[in-house]
């Protein structure tokens, strides 16, 4: 490991919204994972304590202290996704790559492992490489799946995931704001603070993107009061994050479902549901 690459790597990502997991991301994806001299690197690039770095290190399941193969594989379990067929999604990857959940292949080309939400449980069951979501997945496309990822079959990151148009419960104006594009397309625009806030928070709309930015600097980890820009109104609803288990800001989406965003910053926890009960819980009980 280069002391150089770790400090440009700190460098590239200082004052940034939440800098510390942003340079935490990059260094794991040079190096496969976050072993104790990275960290340790990372300490002394920042100034910051190896304590509160190693800390947030093991707080968000996006990051791993172990080595992980060349490709991660991540196959949702939770409840929507089990109904609709992911055990037998999980036994055969298992039984393609010839390992268990949490184990990498002998060759270190690929590391499985079972979570229990993804955030898309409209379109489960639900696969993820390499950041790269398969919805509706078949037992009989896994083959092809783990064939995209051997022979590098990658995607431009603007054609990952999939994109979603975002509402207000409230008002039902859209919250698009194409003037300031990430991952190369419009982004969703939310204001920080009460009333509307003085401050933006723009999130990549496309879902499995941790793309970010925001006009003012918030410590990563702190609980962000999300707002509509538009009406002034919270977003806070009744969902829980299923990474950290804090309250999730909750919009519409135009294509027919409810998107969720935890508040708290730099956690990747998102939930995207056919179900209204997250719309209900922004909006408040129903007048009907």
């Amino acid at each position: 490991m280069d002391d150089h690459v770790v400090e440009e790597i700190v460098t590239r990502h200082k004052g940034s919204l939440g800098g510390m997991l942003s340079i935490l991301s990059e260094v794991q994806d040079r190096y496969g994972h976050l072993s104790q001299d990275a960290l340790r690197r990372v300490a002394a690039a920042t100034g910051g304590s190896l304590t509160d770095i190693y800390g947030v290190a093991t707080f968000y399941k996006a990051f791993t202290l172990r080595p992980r193969g060349k490709h991660l594989v991540s196959v949702c379990l939770g409840t929507a996704c089990h109904v609709r067929g992911a055990p037998r999604i999980a036994d055969e990857l298992c039984r393609q790559l010839g390992i268990q959940p949490g184990e990498t292949t002998a060759d270190n080309e690929f590391t499985l492992e079972t979570v229990n939400c993804l955030g898309g449980c409209a379109l489960g069951p639900i696969v993820v490489v390499d950041g790269r979501y398969y919805s509706n997945v078949r037992k009989d496309k896994v083959a092809e799946i783990l064939r995209r990822a051997r022979e590098g079959l990658d995607e431009p990151r603007e054609n990952r995931g999939f994109p979603l148009t975002i509402l207000c419960p409230h008002c039902r104006q859209s919250l698009m704001d194409p003037t300031h594009p990430i991952d190369g397309i419009a982004s969703v625009r939310l204001a920080i603070g009460s009333n509307g806030g003085g401050h933006a928070l723009h999130l990549s709309c496309l879902h499995g993107s941790p793309g970010s930015s925001c006009d003012e600097e918030i410590p990563a980890g702190a609980i962000m009061e999300l707002v509509c820009p538009i009406c002034g109104r919270g977003l806070t609803g009744e969902w829980m994050c299923p990474d950290c288990g804090e309250a999730m800001a909750i919009m519409r989406v135009r294509e027919g479902a409810t998107l969720g965003v935890c508040t708290r910053l730099g956690c990747r926890g998102r939930r995207l549901d056919l179900d209204r009960t997250g719309v209900e819980a922004a909006d408040g009980p129903s007048q009907e």
